[in-house]
């Protein structure tokens, strides 16, 4: 966090690292049709036009929540929600968004 917004952004680095460690719970706000054309695996679906932060697993000890979206902007939107609902826990990004993870080359699954 920085002094001017109470989120964080993770780098893609840290996400992999974190999802293959279980470290992370990942939340995708994207529409049904982007989420089903590809997303990150272990994504939870939660769209940000149904969102909804209390179906948001609550994080375990030494576990992270990150939102994405498409390119950061939906991600924002949906942490400023969680955070106005009393989710503290829901304060951090990859704000690339599945535009820089794909960009990165990495993998995307399909399907609901």
């Amino acid at each position: 966090m920085n002094a001017s917004s109470p989120f964080n952004d993770i780098s893609l680095e840290e996400l992999k690292s974190g999802l293959a460690t279980g470290a992370v719970l990942l939340v995708d706000v994207r529409e049904a049709d982007e989420y089903a054309a590809g997303h990150i695996a272990g994504a939870i679906f939660n769209p940000l036009s149904k969102f909804d932060p209390g179906k948001i697993p609550v994080a375990g000890d030494g576990q992270k929540v990150v939102i994405y979206c498409r390119s950061g902007k939906r991600s924002v939107s949906a942490m400023e929600q969680a955070r106005l609902l009393g989710r503290r826990d829901a304060n951090t990004h990859f704000g690339g968004g599945i535009l820089a993870w794909l960009k990165a080359g990495e993998p995307v699954v399909p399907g609901m």
